[in-house]
């Protein structure tokens, strides 16, 4: 055994693990994180190259709702993450910096609860799965420490999520009622939702998958539904989207 960060990092995630019986994945990285680095709670976000990113883990519900706001609005800490390959750490998100950076995403966070985030990208090397995101209910910066912490759960999460992905794609499968590398069943429903959803609305207005996208994310910010309910509707066909329309005035069906 070795008092080395990687190893005590690991022990903790293992441990996490050990808790539902279950293989270490990239979920309990994120969620031993969330006691490790002492914040309110934890997100998990997975994506291949350029592709829209899924939630694979949260920590409790405010955590869902911060992953998903970013996704509707389009803007927020991890996008930049993504986009830069660095952490983006917002520590006090009424600061006039925050605002200034996510002039919609800020203020809808800090009325979902959150007064700090702080987002870490996913990757090896030039290889990006991912984000991870974390949350504090009060605002100040992470300590040295916790900022270390924080860092090696994202590289331990990064390795087991490309393992999973490295499993997925030799066909094995995970356990019962679980995604990919822990993935939670309500998770994988959602975004099989989401993609759904997308696909229908290509037919629907006549788009590609991208401009698709971009629609059901416009719905859902003018209307203020989550991505997986206003999907659900979609799959549903309790609601069709009209071409050429205002967000505003699709109709349900």
């Amino acid at each position: 055994m070795t008092d080395s960060r990687p190893a005590r990092i690991w022990s903790l995630v293992a441990a996490q693990a050990a808790r539902h019986g279950g293989p270490v994945s990239a979920a309990d990285a994120c969620q031993a994180a969330v006691a490790a680095v002492e914040v309110t709670g934890a997100w998990l976000i997975a994506a291949r190259g350029a592709e829209a990113g899924h939630l694979m883990r949260v920590t409790d519900k405010p955590s869902e709702l911060l992953a998903e706001l970013q996704v509707t609005l389009g803007e927020g800490p991890d996008l930049d993450a993504a986009a830069s390959g660095g952490p983006v750490l917002a520590s006090d998100l009424d600061e006039t910096e925050a605002v200034r950076r996510w002039p919609a995403f800020a203020p809808a966070a800090r009325l979902a609860g959150a007064a700090a985030i702080f987002a870490f990208p996913l990757q090896l090397g030039a290889i990006r799965t991912g984000v991870m995101g974390l949350y504090r209910v009060r605002s100040g910066p992470l300590t040295a420490y916790q900022l270390g912490d924080a860092l090696t759960f994202a590289d331990t999460a990064t390795l087991l999520l490309l393992d999973a992905q490295d499993q997925a794609a030799g066909g094995a499968t995970g356990p019962p009622g679980a995604g990919p590398g822990g993935q939670p069943a309500d998770l994988t429903r959602n975004r099989a939702e989401i993609d759904q959803a997308t696909g229908m609305l290509t037919e629907q207005l006549g788009v590609g998958i991208a401009e698709a996208f971009l629609r059901l994310r416009a719905y859902a910010y003018a209307h203020d539904r989550g991505l997986s309910d206003l999907a659900r509707d979609i799959v549903a066909r309790r609601l069709r989207l009209s071409p050429d329309s205002d967000p505003r005035e699709d109709a349900q069906a």
